[in-house]
């Protein structure tokens, strides 16, 4: 899922609501904006690779004017240190900062983007509603030319290009054109309290089934075995993306998440994983009243000691970290054998994109280079981040943070990442949501469950052929 970067980020994470004022804007523009019944526009030009300047000391006195969302802690101090960097080996390039919360970005963009006088550099969620809506309007500039100029092919693997990537017309998502680079990576693994697990007298879990065993070993000892809030329905999404990766070959859920044809939700392994699920409800594993509990106080409780596991991602590691110190460990879901490839759902922070109205895009690439380079991962290491690049090179304290770094390192080199499955259509993230609800409440059948996904998904996948 596009994650909270993930601490503020799409389904996942809640965020102040803007105006009513903007709102009816959009509305008005309705049949020229992202998403409407409009033909798409046609795809912005770009220069060959050759054409490029990379030297952006030799562009001239330009002003950037960029849009983004890193509003908060690390975030911030990481956007801080590399913009008065990036001004201080370019003092011709002046840089416009516009900061705004995740939801408020992804409100206003919208309209901006409409508009005569975008932003140039913008950070645009991954997903079909906002990038793949921007694409299709031809309001985002193909930055191919600009990737096979700087080497960022070879900088970022192509698991991680992937999740900024659509063809021309935005219909296909994780493949064709790159519309962007991201700073920050994201997985979902299983957090765990090493503390606990030492009065359990067990070690952490190596294979699905050893996880599953301690899950019960958790719970005879009256431990609260797994926290979960899915009071905001997205939560549950990542413990299925989980168990589901345990039991269907990365491939198909590929397919399904990326909505394209060749595959289906209707399938015994589907089926067993869904089924898992509510096994882990009926044999006491998760909270009592998790259905109820928000996603903040469930995180919030595990980090105060209650709880044994947390399936979640790499975006809570400072916070837990603060509560649980060296107690907190974190490794990617174990397979069925110890050692075997690792295989989880994961992706990036929202990419930085260069608007196609934009004067300026090669001070624009210049900026996105600058702000992704080996520097600037060693830096967004250095503020708490994860980077999404370089990330097993970075140096970090032993423990949890160190846990962190080597998980998503491993699971990018191996290929491993599988996207978050409400990439798979516009309204997948709201079907996939009150479905898990519903199963886990023990009000649909894991066979209902499917059913639901598989309508939302071959409708999709049909009409977008």
């Amino acid at each position: 899922m596009i994650a909270p970067t993930r601490e503020g980020r799409s389904t996942r994470s809640p965020g102040s609501r803007t105006l009513a004022a903007l709102a009816a804007a959009a509305l008005a523009l309705t049949a020229c904006a992202p998403g409407s019944s409009a033909p798409p526009a046609a795809t912005p030009s770009q220069p060959s690779a050759s054409a490029v300047r990379t030297d952006a000391a030799t562009l001239g006195d330009v002003t950037l004017t960029v849009w983004d969302q890193e509003v908060r802690g690390g975030q911030a101090a990481q956007m801080k240190q590399l913009n008065a960097a990036f001004e201080a080996k370019y003092p011709n390039i002046k840089l416009n900062r516009v900061s705004r919360s995740f939801d408020d970005l992804n409100t206003t963009l919208r309209l901006a983007l409409s508009g005569n006088e975008p932003p140039d550099v913008v950070e645009a969620n991954n997903g079909r509603s906002s990038m793949g809506a921007f694409v299709k309007a031809g309001q985002l500039l193909p930055l191919d030319a600009y990737a096979e100029a700087y080497g960022w092919k070879e900088r970022y693997p192509e698991s991680v290009l992937r999740y900024s990537r659509y063809s021309a017309d935005g219909k296909l998502f994780g493949e064709g054109n790159l519309y962007g680079l991201p700073q920050v990576g994201e997985v979902v693994g299983i957090f765990y309290n090493a503390a606990k697990l030492t009065e359990l007298g067990l070690e952490p879990p190596k294979t699905w089934a050893e996880f599953q065993a301690a899950l019960a070993e958790a719970k005879a000892a009256g431990e609260v075995p797994m926290q979960l809030g899915n009071l905001d329905k997205w939560p549950a999404v990542h413990v299925f993306g989980t168990v589901q990766s345990r039991e269907v070959p990365a491939d198909q859920i590929r397919t399904l998440a990326f909505g394209r044809k060749g595959a289906s939700w209707n399938t015994p392994e589907n089926t067993r994983a869904a089924q898992q699920l509510v096994d882990w409800v009926g044999k006491g594993y998760f909270n009592k009243g998790f259905n109820g509990q928000g996603y903040d106080p469930a995180w919030q409780a595990f980090g105060k000691g209650e709880g044994v596991f947390m399936i979640a991602g790499t975006w809570l590691l400072a916070d837990l970290q603060k509560n649980l110190g060296d107690d907190l460990g974190f490794i990617l879901p174990p397979g069925a054998t110890a050692g075997g490839a690792p295989v989880a759902t994961g992706g990036t922070g929202l990419p930085f994109a260069i608007t196609a109205k934009s004067p300026h895009p090669e001070a624009a690439a210049a900026y996105i280079d600058f702000i992704t380079s080996a520097d600037a991962m060693k830096t967004l290491a250095d503020t708490g981040n994860l980077p999404v690049a370089d990330t097993a090179a970075q140096k970090v304290s032993e423990g949890p943070q160190q846990d962190v770094f080597t998980a998503f390192g491993t699971v990018t080199a191996e290929n491993g990442l599988v996207p978050y499955l409400d990439y798979a259509t516009p309204t997948f993230a709201d079907t996939l949501g009150a479905a898990l609800q519903d199963l886990l409440a023990e009000k649909a059948s894991p066979q209902e469950f499917l059913a639901t996904l598989e309508k939302d998904y071959k409708t999709f996948a049909e009409s977008n052929g």
